[in-house]
């Protein structure tokens, strides 16, 4: 049982962490990429909204590699996407297939006969903070993991980028968000929750332009739990937007249901 959970883990952070890109309004807030020294809290997380895209759906392929100290794995994968609806993906040759909606998360193994068909919870104990279908759109957009308007926060400039911190510390979750000044787009986030020493680090590496979008082209993910730390590293390739996409998907006849206790 323990080996296949692992299994099953590896499985879905590899096909189903790698998910999407969506959200809100588009505006144009590009500046010339340096600070402003004069810039407010207020007016660093209003400039980060502005930032979000807006979009009927996504398409294209993302190469995820995977590593948790004892081994590692690497896979492309191509991605259809329906905003705030529906996430389909494939790896080469429908192997694994999977299909994600905002209560379900869904996929099968060809290779071991196999299917899962439950919800975000044990992706949460993965990634060290509560994780739904939301959470991971904005992971993967490099957009803010919690509504930062929700919040009183203190500004600094730090390595040419704007530092966010809470102005009041929270004892069971303790969060920084750090916004490049060029898009207003996450350049790190990091989520801990030092009682149960959990911790989720985002690093966006850069950012590409789409016709007038702006999304990241390289995310490093690290997740640790007590002495347990997985990496996950993601590429954005040939994304195209507001293609007309079909999304089946059909968990076959005979497969075995994979139960997490």
């Amino acid at each position: 049982m323990k080996n296949r959970i692992q299994k099953v883990q590896k499985w879905a952070v590899l096909y189903i962490f790698v998910i999407m890109a969506v959200s809100c309004k588009s505006t144009k807030i590009s500046s010339d990429g340096t600070v402003d020294e004069n810039m407010s809290a207020k007016a660093v997380i209003r400039n980060h909204y502005y930032s979000h895209l807006n979009f009927k759906t996504l398409s294209g392929r993302i190469k995820v590699d995977y590593s948790d100290g004892h081994g590692s794995q690497g896979v492309n994968v191509s991605i259809r996407m329906e905003k705030d609806k529906a996430i389909w993906l494939s790896a080469p040759l429908g192997v694994v297939k999977a299909f994600i909606t905002p209560k379900r998360v869904s996929f099968y193994n060809k290779l071991d006969n196999e299917y899962f068909d439950g919800d975000f919870s044990y992706l949460s104990k993965l990634l060290g903070t509560d994780i739904d279908f939301e959470k991971i759109q904005s992971l993967l957009l490099g957009e803010a993991l919690v509504d930062l308007r929700d919040d009183k926060y203190a500004v600094a400039i730090k390595d040419g980028n704007y530092e966010l911190k809470p102005q009041k510390v929270a004892d069971l979750l303790k969060t920084l968000f750090v916004v490049e000044p060029q898009n207003f787009k996450m350049a790190s986030q990091l989520l801990a929750q030092p009682l149960k020493n959990r911790m989720l680090a985002i690093e966006y590496k850069n950012y590409q332009k789409i016709s007038n979008w702006v999304l990241p082209n390289h995310i490093q993910i690290t997740t640790m739990e007590g002495d347990k730390t997985n990496n996950i590293d993601i590429q954005y390739r040939n994304m195209e937007f507001n293609r007309a996409l079909n999304f089946n998907y059909n968990i076959p006849n005979g497969y075995k249901q994979i139960v997490l206790k």
